[in-house]
């Protein structure tokens, strides 16, 4: 057992001439007979002349070496040559030190992930990553409490280890009615509907699947004939009018359907066609299930018997949980955190400003990271387990999704104008999203801009290049197609890029990971898996085929109760906009850090008020609620 020291110490030392400017000071902590870890944030020390220099130091101490930290005042990596020679050099010796502490393993076509360490029976040791990155006790604690109380709950009405099937719709409403959440009693009452199925694409916990649809793909069977449009219009021109819109389950054709509990599943890569109403709805108007078109292949439209179009958006809404949880979850949120933090780590000093800036929105990330690895994609996991992809299939949809990953679609100005959304009306996740990228590029412009007055000064940034590199390698694959810059060229260059960065592991990641329970809780809505084939001939499907579709009673509980662990609010939460821990000195940054914290308060104001008005609220990017890294 580890004893930890958290105190304030103030000392007073003689010193008989100045010793001018601070750069650098040593601490090392005595051994004592019981094992005892420090974990000093600052270290602040005052001159006789009045000068103040700032340490932070925010490292967990443990042993009775000397450590070197450097004093706080950020300086790019263009160090001059007027500058002191152990300047430099500390850079570098540190980067050293990192660059082990923190290694790279290599990936199979997908983002490279922290190398860990194994333990004496060669599986992954949580307790080898850096002490600077785990969970505290608190977080550590609470989050193995809710795991276990979710499970707890449905285990004492015998339903966690259940092979059975669902023999009604009013059984599993009973079995989870002990869990609710204001969306997820909407959600259940009208998981039917058609007005909900469509809203979710824009405003669910996935609406980075719809585009705008211009013309139809030529493995989409529709025409006039097939569809109904009100109105009386036709197909081509609401297309012209900017009134249909496609989603595109492709990434998931071909897979080989996993086993559930010994039972073939079924996985479809559906296309969807939406049409958005004159009273600004967005309705589905077809559904084809599988990518060719094929006799057993047919379009379902809403016109069609009540089981039948009940059954394909069923199908919709499963292979929209396994494109959600491994491609806009899990890699376009987890892992790119996880490649911007090793990078971060292992190519920037902490005396580097985009080091002080970033370091805060690398929270926990590493950790959880690691957690998700083995508890959900590892053997025994959940998606092994309880998921039509299962490992195999998860393993294809990420490789597929990595390998047409673009740096655009991580801009989200850029990816909503590329997916032809711009004016689509009730897209909150547009609406909020601008706002706090706006928020967030003027707080980067604002705090960079005072470190990089001219474009040259990013260019001759050889560890902010090398940063970059690092990332467009191990996250991108070296893919030129991506569009991921290899290096920055101007001050623009480098706020949008850190910009993305920091989006992508708060506001993006608070997108499609806070709603999960709230639409997934009610599991028809969002099924893990099913486990028949749909319909290859219409009008045979009936109530029986939909509760036979339907995922086992463990597979379910297993589900929706990791949705309710990711959705629950951490304990030790850091909203955006905040920073506890003072990584610059400088009174510029600090007042920079106000203004983004005032601003999003404000947006926070503005949302809430909106939601006032709103059939479903939309939450998911307030800032109040957004935690600052990727941390759950």
């Amino acid at each position: 057992m580890v004893a930890v020291i958290v105190f304030y110490v103030e000392i007073e030392m003689d010193c008989p001439m100045s010793i001018g400017k601070l750069v650098l000071i040593e601490l090392k902590k005595k051994q004592r007979l019981k094992p005892e870890a420090w974990f000093p944030a600052k270290v602040q020390v005052k001159s006789p002349k009045g000068e103040t220099f700032q340490f932070p130091i925010y490292r967990w101490i443990d042993d009775d070496q000397v450590h070197l930290f450097r004093e706080g005042t950020a300086k790019p990596g263009f160090v001059p040559e007027t500058q002191p020679e152990i300047d430099r050099y500390s850079r570098k010796d540190e980067l050293d030190e990192r660059s082990v502490q923190y290694d790279w393993s290599v990936a199979e076509g997908i983002p490279d992930f922290m190398k860990v360490e194994l333990d004496a029976n060669g599986v992954e040791d949580v307790d080898s990553l850096p002490d600077e990155v785990r969970f505290s006790f608190t977080k550590k604690t609470v989050l193995l409490f809710n795991i276990g109380r979710g499970i707890t709950v449905l285990t004492l009405q015998g339903y966690v280890c259940s092979t059975e099937q669902w023999e009604s719709i009013d059984e599993i409403s009973k079995v989870f009615s002990c869990k609710q959440t204001p969306i997820s009693e909407h959600v259940q009452k009208n998981w039917k509907e058609d007005s909900l199925f469509g809203y979710q694409f824009l405003n669910g916990v996935n609406p980075m699947v719809i585009r705008r649809c211009s013309e139809l793909p030529e493995n989409l069977q529709v025409t006039d004939a097939t569809v109904f449009l009100r109105g009386g219009r036709s197909l081509a021109d609401e297309m012209k009018r900017g009134n249909i819109f496609l989603c595109d389950y492709k990434v998931l054709d071909g897979l080989k359907a996993n086993m559930v509990n010994g039972k073939q599943q079924y996985l479809m890569a559906p296309l969807i066609l939406l049409h958005k109403t004159p009273e600004d709805q967005l309705l589905p108007i077809a559904i084809q299930l599988k990518q060719e078109p094929s006799e057993d292949n047919p379009i379902f439209v809403p016109a069609d018997s009540e089981y039948d179009w009940l059954l394909a958006k069923l199908f919709v809404r499963s292979a929209d949980f396994q494109d959600h949880q491994l491609n806009s979850h899990l890699l376009r949120t987890h892992l790119l955190a996880e490649v911007f933090s090793v990078a971060l780590l292992r190519k920037l000093p902490m005396v580097h400003p985009v080091f002080k800036l970033l370091v805060p929105h690398t929270r926990y990330s590493l950790q959880i990271n690691f957690q998700g690895r083995k508890q959900l994609l590892g053997e025994g996991g959940f998606f092994p387990k309880f998921t039509a992809s299962g490992k195999e299939g998860a393993d294809i949809i990420l490789q597929r999704a990595t390998s047409s990953i673009t740096y655009t679609s991580l801009c989200i100005r850029d990816d909503i104008k590329e997916r032809g959304l711009e004016s689509v009306p009730n897209f909150y996740y547009r609406d909020d999203g601008f706002q706090i990228l706006d928020i967030i590029n003027r707080f980067v412009e604002g705090v960079l801009g005072y470190y990089y007055k001219e474009d040259s000064d990013v260019q001759r940034d050889t560890e902010l290049q090398t940063w970059v590199l690092d990332i467009f390698k191990h996250g991108f694959n070296s893919r030129p197609e991506s569009g991921m810059p290899k290096g920055l060229r101007t001050v623009a260059e480098l706020v949008k890029f850190v910009s993305m960065v920091i989006f992508t592991t708060s506001a993006q990641h608070a997108a499609v990971n806070s709603g999960q329970f709230d639409y997934g809780g009610w599991m028809p809505n969002t099924p893990p898996t099913l486990q028949r084939p749909p319909p290859a001939i219409k009008g045979t499907a009936d109530e029986r085929s939909l509760l036979d579709a339907l995922p086992d009673i463990n597979a379910t509980v297993q589900g929706v109760n990791i949705m309710w662990v990711l959705s629950k609010t951490p304990s030790d939460f850091v909203p955006l906009g905040h920073y506890p821990e003072e990584y610059f000195s400088e009174r510029v940054p600090h007042q920079h850090m106000q203004l983004f914290k005032g601003e999003v308060e404000l947006l926070s104001s503005k949302i809430e008020i909106r939601n006032l008005g709103l059939k479903i609220p939309y939450t998911f990017l307030d800032p109040a609620l957004l935690e600052n890294s990727v941390a759950i």
